[in-house]
């Protein structure tokens, strides 16, 4: 089974479990009315009740007879039989597929729902947060001051560092710097 692309780095299987989630959600918004009206449908009295028992019993019971004298029979088609079972996995194998493409159909709606869900979700985010930010105070600017340098034949701008230049600064005496604050 192939699962839909997003756009984002989020798997689908969340944005799947995101749209199932706010469909489950809109589902139980309504359930207070669904209540309500079953509540005036429920009444059926145990009375009724029994009699639907005693009648389904009495049905089971007939049809129960009825399969025992067919079985008891010594008259079964082996043909017919297979022909029966053939007919019937093909049936079955058939529903199967058709079932797997229903379900590849409703994932994809459940992820393409999960991405409206959460795509609308960081469009509010995203707003509030630029809200924030806007009334927040701008950070004030940092400068720092500048820095003196000291005047010596090392430091030109124009100076150009050959190898013998490294060379000859690797095996002069080091010299003591001194650092120099500004105030």
């Amino acid at each position: 089974m192939t699962q839909p692309k997003t756009t984002t780095r989020i798997p689908a299987p969340l944005y799947a479990a995101a749209g199932a989630g706010e469909l489950a959600y809109q589902q139980l918004l309504k359930l207070p009315a669904v209540v309500n009206e079953l509540g005036g449908k429920a009444v059926v009295t145990t009375f009724e009740l029994r009699e639907k028992a005693a009648a389904t019993l009495r049905n089971a019971n007939a049809t129960a007879v009825n399969l025992r004298d067919k079985a008891t029979a010594t008259d079964v088609d082996v043909e017919r039989l297979r022909e029966t079972a053939m007919r019937n996995a093909a049936a079955v194998v058939a529903g199967a597929q058709a079932a797997q493409e229903r379900a590849v159909a409703v994932y994809g709606r459940l992820v393409a729902h999960g991405e409206r869900v959460v795509g609308t979700r960081v469009v509010k985010t995203a707003g509030i947060v630029d809200a924030d930010i806007e009334a927040t105070e701008a950070p004030a600017e940092v400068t720092a001051a500048p820095t003196k340098v000291e005047d010596t034949a090392e430091a030109t701008t124009d100076a150009v560092v050959t190898p013998a230049d490294v060379a000859e600064r690797a095996t002069a005496k080091p010299t003591k710097r001194t650092r120099t604050t500004t105030k």
